[in-house]
């Protein structure tokens, strides 16, 4: 009975997951915009830059605002941030709309991400949170690899007269959006009330005055710049070197992300038998082999087999790093959480990186040598991994 409680609690918590996911149509929507607009790949690297911007400003008040309303109102309230950010592509495609659509995207993903994994440990406690983080990682793949397609399905297939094109992807997810803001409100989720009073802003900010948290913070950032910066970049290696269009080119986003829910769904259950440590060394070493193999080779099949391998090596980093942090300060765990989501900043800072050095060589070497410095980071970071038990 108990079982079967935990359950039907998790279901809704892990369509939130799959919600958390629509941040990722951001890679390949950017690719359409620069089409539709004729943009430079600095302008349209704004976009994803601009979605994880949002991340910086709302992850520390998130993590307080949890302490005064609890985190599964923070969650709904994510849920209706994001369900509005996928109305407004309906009604147009312009710069501006795009701009406002991918804002409220990404203040609702830095709401979600602050505040469902604490979430998931109300229900999950111990040594299997990071597998469970990782499962939720997993589905949260599933959004993403399947965003390329249906945006792919919308500029090739869709009834004409819907006039929305590759932007039916927006009411697509948005329905799922509403489905999922049901079913958790009608879940009741026990969370423990907090002792002593809320900590501000500063003291927040003040916790990565801690050494171990701070190296989580910045290899939080290096995972989600590799992550944005391979997603949005991987489809134009494809078009430069290949000379694919851009429909052909988008199956190398969604290549990604099948690797990426590969590598979630065994992680997930390699993690509840092994290290994290251990298997953060050779998911690195995979990403390693990656850039490797993106900087030496024009093959088709090495370029695909280069991006499944940094899919599957970056799969699990996310659900390591913040899980020994949300470890390693378990009274803290809200505040911890706002902090490492707030790392979730370095998908602005990487792809901003990366067109302008782009730009610079007229060529997407200079994106991967920015992917590199990311990855050799990960690489230095493994030695200061605790082992959890």
């Amino acid at each position: 009975m108990k079982e079967k409680s935990l359950y039907l609690k998790l279901i809704p918590v892990m369509l939130v997951f799959f919600t958390m996911g629509f941040v990722d149509l951001v890679g390949i929507a950017s690719n359409y915009v620069k089409l539709d607009l004729g943009l430079t790949d600095s302008e349209a690297n704004i976009f994803p830059s601009l979605v994880f911007f949002w991340f910086l400003i709302f992850s520390v008040p998130t993590g307080m605002l949890m302490n005064k309303i609890g985190r599964k109102k923070t969650v709904m309230l994510s849920l209706i941030v994001t369900f509005v950010s996928l109305l407004i592509p309906c009604f147009g495609d312009g710069y501006v709309v795009m701009l406002a659509s991918f804002s409220l995207l990404g203040i609702g993903n830095a709401l979600m991400q602050t505040s469902l994994n604490p979430l998931l440990s109300n229900i999950i406690t111990g040594d299997k949170l990071a597998s469970s983080l990782t499962f939720g990682q997993f589905v949260k793949a599933i959004a993403s690899f399947l965003a390329p397609y249906i945006a792919m399905w919308g500029a090739t297939q869709a009834i004409p007269s819907l006039g929305m094109g590759w932007r039916v992807l927006f009411p697509v997810y948005m329905v799922v959006a509403v489905i999922a803001i049901f079913l958790l409100g009608a879940t009741h989720i026990k969370e423990e009330a907090l002792e002593g009073k809320p900590s501000t802003f500063a003291e927040c900010i003040a916790l990565l005055g801690n050494p171990f948290i701070l190296l989580m913070f910045i290899g939080i950032m290096c995972h989600v710049g590799i992550d944005v910066g391979t997603n949005t970049t991987a489809p134009k290696i494809l078009m430069e070197r290949l000379g694919m269009d851009i429909h052909a080119a988008s199956f190398a986003t969604s290549l990604y992300f099948i690797f990426r829910t590969i590598g979630c769904l065994t992680g997930s259950l390699i993690l509840a038998h092994w290290s994290p440590k251990k298997f953060f060394v050779v998911s690195v070493v995979l990403m390693v082999a990656s850039m490797a193999g993106f900087l030496l080779f024009d093959s088709k099949v090495l370029l695909y087999v280069s991006i499944a391998l940094v899919g599957y090596g970056n799969s699990n980093v996310f659900s390591i790093l913040f899980s020994q942090a949300l470890l390693s300060m378990p009274q803290r765990q809200n505040e911890v959480s706002g902090l490492m989501i707030m790392g979730l900043f370095g998908g602005t800072v990487f792809p901003l990186l990366m067109g302008v050095a782009s730009d610079a060589l007229h060529s997407q070497t200079g994106a991967l040598l920015v992917l590199a410095v990311g990855v050799l980071y990960l690489l230095l970071l493994f030695p200061k991994l605790r082992e959890q038990h």
